[in-house]
């Protein structure tokens, strides 16, 4: 129970030590500045590795979609070939059978059929007006009309019966499903789907074409169409414009439309670029698979990463820490040293001048009344001299010696008066003169010229007396130490007191008898007094300021100023 407690003592005596030191706290600035430090490069850290992720992971995303719509784009070009390969093929295929229609049935059937269908005027049709929409809201139109008219005729020529059942017996069973046969005026000389005979085709841009002596065709979708076979549904057909060529001639000398029917072509069409899609829908699974993968892999090795890099961080933040906490510790243990040998300094000078005051009270007091007694026989004899006129007898000698003592002891009595440990109203001449002549009686001062120079305006001061004293005894002292000139002397100490504004100013200067010039009073300065004195300052509300010839002691005279002890 006794150690605890003792040790709790310590430990509070240490911690007070540490207050009243006041040093850097070295560890608690570390720990904070670190800290933030730490943090700030932690979070740079993980926000850029998550940076790294989002980019990888964007990356990813856009691969994925140029990806797809490559895929995408390669389907529909498969598609759109496919189609293109199929038109060009029933193309090829529709001049074939346009050549073969011709070398059976054009010179026997349809030359002589078309030579008669040109022979009919048709510039009364084409001159009728277009179509109109009467007040009644029923569309006439008599220009087809006209044509349909004309359709009727050239059905009901003769041959044309012959002709049509020649046209179903060569197309019966075939993917073909309508012929049509145009004469070079455009107009339709003959058709599969009869109601269709006679109209004028000459505005059409296949039908161009194939005059032009090029095939043109189109893949179109019907919904209902009218075959050799009869009525059907929903079909993909293809038309071509064929020229047809005079035998041995490049001459276009009629032009034939053929349907044929690609539904099952078309559908073969959709399945394969059903089955790329399925493939490309598969291919664009697994690369986002794969992606998502590779994501995972980023997001687990940049966090194994920051793991790494943060238990570094860690352990270079507990090394630091550790290595800084060992530098307080001997921060502390030197500013409690400092401390400790701050406060012996102190011990010693308050024994130093405990004992100075004492010998000083001692000395006035053994000596103040063997010098009273001395200077009343001297009166006596001078006395004594008047009426019997002694001529060997000096008692004017004895007074002035007596006198001179006298003063002397007065002088330490003033010094010892002023050991005073409160604060009190002093006269700052007063106490500086009182230092100045204490200091006389040693041998340092002896070979010095002192030269004080008061201002006779200087408020009271309010300090605690022994703290002055002992600042202006260590900075005297310190000037005292200068080195010494020929014949031992040591040069000029002159010791200025000034007011300025709300504060007194002590200014001491030491002027060396060496050649080399001006001594500054904090040179001599070489151990902790210093130090001690700028603390002592310190604490008096004051500031110490030494310059290049001077050293200047600036105090308050307000007591608000006065820092405790």
């Amino acid at each position: 129970m006794l150690n605890r407690r003792v040790n709790k003592l310590s430990r509070r005596s240490e911690r007070a030590d540490e207050v009243r030191v006041g040093g850097f706290r070295l560890m608690r600035y570390f720990t904070l500045t670190s800290l933030v430090a730490f943090a700030v490069v932690a979070l740079t850290l993980f926000f850029l590795q998550r940076s790294e992720e989002s980019f990888f992971a964007q990356v990813q995303g856009e691969q994925n979609a140029f990806f797809a719509r490559v895929q995408a784009e390669l389907a529909q070009r498969q598609e759109q070939t496919a189609r293109s390969n199929l038109l060009t093929v029933h193309e090829a295929a529709h001049v074939n059978l346009t050549r073969l229609l011709a070398n059976v049935l054009w010179d026997s059937d349809f030359a002589p059929f078309v030579a008669r269908v040109q022979a009919m005027p048709i510039d009364a049709c084409r001159g009728l007006p277009p179509p109109s929409e009467p007040a009644g809201g029923t569309r006439s139109d008599p220009r087809r009309a006209c044509f349909a008219e004309l359709g009727r005729e050239i059905a009901a020529l003769p041959g044309f019966a012959e002709l049509d059942a020649k046209a179903y017996a060569t197309m019966r069973a075939s993917s073909v499903f309508k012929i049509k046969v145009f004469d070079l005026r455009g107009i339709t000389v003959y058709s599969s789907e009869h109601n269709q005979i006679g109209e004028d085709k000459a505005d059409n841009l296949g039908w161009k074409v194939a005059v032009g002596g090029q095939p043109a065709s189109e893949l179109t979708h019907r919904d209902r169409f009218s075959a050799f076979e009869g009525e059907v549904e929903n079909r993909d057909l293809i038309s071509s414009y064929i020229p047809v060529r005079a035998p041995g001639s490049d001459k276009v000398i009629g032009v034939f439309e053929i349907y044929s029917d690609v539904t099952a072509f078309l559908g073969q069409i959709k399945d394969v670029s059903g089955e790329v899609a399925s493939v490309a829908a598969s291919n664009q699974d697994i690369v986002e698979r794969t992606a998502a993968d590779n994501q995972e892999k980023v997001s687990v090795a940049s966090d194994r990463f920051l793991l790494i890099v943060g238990g570094l961080l860690v352990l270079l933040y507990l090394a630091l820490l550790l290595l800084v906490r060992n530098g307080q510790r001997i921060i502390d243990a030197q500013a409690r040293a400092q401390e400790r040998a701050t406060r012996r300094e102190e011990r010693w000078h308050r024994e130093k001048m405990a004992a100075l005051a004492t010998m000083a009270a001692n000395v006035s007091h053994e000596v103040g009344n063997p010098l009273a007694t001395i200077s009343m026989l001297a009166q006596q004899i001078l006395q004594q001299k008047t009426k019997n006129d002694c001529d060997v007898c000096q008692p004017k000698l004895i007074l002035e010696q007596t006198q001179r003592i006298a003063s002397m002891t007065r002088q330490i009595t003033e010094f010892a008066s002023a050991r005073r440990e409160s604060s009190e109203r002093v006269d700052l001449n007063q106490m500086v003169k009182a230092v100045l002549d204490f200091l006389s009686f040693d041998r340092g001062f002896s070979s010095m010229q002192v030269d004080f120079r008061p201002d006779g305006d200087l408020p009271a001061l309010t300090v605690i007396p022994d703290h002055l004293n002992e600042v202006l005894m260590n900075l005297l002292q310190g000037c005292a130490e200068c080195p010494g000139g020929p014949n031992g002397r040591r040069g000029r100490l002159v010791v200025e007191t000034l007011g300025r504004g709300d504060a007194v100013v002590i200014r001491i200067s030491c002027e060396c008898a060496e050649p080399d010039g001006p001594c500054a009073a904090h040179t001599p300065f070489k151990d902790t007094r210093f130090d001690v004195v700028s603390r002592r300052v310190a604490g008096m509300g004051g500031q110490l300021v030494p310059t290049a010839t001077a050293v200047e002691v600036t105090l308050p005279t307000t007591p608000s100023a006065v820092a405790p002890d």
